[in-house]
């Protein structure tokens, strides 16, 4: 796949514990999007964080390490990213997306060029 040297990335905000159809939620995510045939996805456990209703979740303690904020990355173009936005916007009860525009430098398979 060549991905334009202007591209998006697709930053989703959710909580680990938080779950759709049956999967934890990031999981159903990056399965989507890989359906969907966007370019890639990270997943990105954070150490601490709080969201929308100001709850402190960190590692540090136990009793509140069970729900810790997870970042889900994907670059690709607008409109694939766009046409992707609907279908994870059902999924997510709680949580933020942003969108960026990124310059890509290159993207590769890791097969050795000649």
């Amino acid at each position: 796949m060549i991905l334009p040297e202007k591209g998006h990335l697709l930053r989703i905000f959710i909580g680990e514990s938080d779950k759709h159809e049956g999967l934890p939620l990031y999981e159903w995510i990056v399965r989507k999007a890989r359906e969907k045939g966007l370019a890639g996805a990270s997943v990105i456990r954070g150490l601490e964080g709080f969201g929308a209703h100001s709850r402190l979740h960190t590692s540090k303690i136990l009793r509140l390490s069970e729900d810790l904020p997870i970042i889900i990355e994907i670059v690709d173009t607008l409109e694939k990213i766009e046409n992707f936005i609907p279908l994870i916007d059902e999924a997510i009860e709680e949580g933020l997306v942003t969108i960026e525009n990124v310059d890509i430098r290159f993207y590769r398979s890791g097969k050795k060029r000649i």
